[in-house]
Parts: structure tokens; sequence; C-alpha cells
């Protein structure tokens, strides 16, 4: 059996209690200028239920049950609900474009570090290139020298033909 009883006096609802094996306690709550439904399941002997509070809308369509949004600021419903959700939503793609923005910073760095290091590597290839002309030009050097003093190839400098 299943019974409905909205705010009445206390013992009425004691009576009802103990008779049903459902209990739905429907409230009507005002807040923001606004008046909206609340259904809570006092009791459900028997199954599993719920004991949060939901809100319910009267649609075309009939009854809709909709999620009550529980928070620091207590429980919102109806416009404040939406609002909150707008605003959540909003600071939610705020930190989503910040972190995108954040990742493309580092990305940026991360690629002008490459472009460093790829400077610095052709910057030392270019010295060892210049350190190995120079190395070749002295060989070259002191064999024309070697070459004017009369040196054989492979022999010292001390030990010089006449």
């Amino acid at each position: 059996m299943a019974t409905i009883v909205t705010e009445q006096d206390d013992e009425t609802a004691m009576g009802v209690s103990s008779r049903a094996d459902t209990w739905l306690l429907l409230r009507n709550v005002e807040s923001n200028g606004e008046r909206n439904r609340l259904l809570f399941v006092l009791k459900s002997r028997g199954t599993a239920h719920s004991n949060q509070v939901r809100e319910f809308v009267l649609t075309s369509d009939g009854v809709q049950l909709i999620d009550v949004y529980v928070g620091p600021e207590g429980m919102l419903t109806g416009s404040a609900r939406l609002t909150q959700e707008i605003s959540e939503r909003d600071a939610r793609l705020r930190r989503q474009a910040d972190v995108q923005r954040r990742e493309r910073e580092l990305r940026a760095k991360i690629d002008a570090l490459h472009e460093e290091i790829a400077c610095d590597e052709a910057e030392l290839e270019e010295i060892a290139n210049r350190q190995q002309r120079l190395a070749a030009d002295a060989d070259d050097a002191q064999r024309a020298i070697g070459a004017q003093r009369w040196v054989d190839p492979g022999q010292d400098d001390d030990e010089k033909q006449p």
C-alpha cells in the first residue's frame, strides 16, 4: 500500500506510518522568488530506496524527477540549481582553457629548447670541423716547413739531412 502524505499533524503521520509500506512526503519549498516541489521517500518497507531529496516538476508528459544540487551552500533547486550548474560548467571550461593554454606555452618552450639544442649541436659540429681543419693545416704547414729544410717524411727535425 502506497501512501502520500503532505505536511499534516504528527498524530495523522504516526497512524499512517504503521499501516503504510511506502511513505512519500511531498513538500513545497519557496526560495529565490520561486516555489519548487520536493519528493522524499521516508519509508519503503522491504525495498531499497534512496534517502536523497528529489525535485519534481509537472510537465505535459507527466511528473519528472530532477536531481537537486547539494553543495557547500546547501541544497539548491529550480533556477538556483540551474544557475549553480551553469557557474560550475563555466568554471570547468575556464580550467580546461587554462590547461590548454599552459600546455601550448610548455610545448612552445619545449620546441624552443629543441631548436636551441639543434643550434648548439650545429655549433659543436662546426667547432669540431674547424679543429680538424686547423689540425690538418698545422700538419700541412709542418710538412711544408720540413720540405724546406730537406727533412724526409717520417724523420724528426733532429734527424735532418745535410
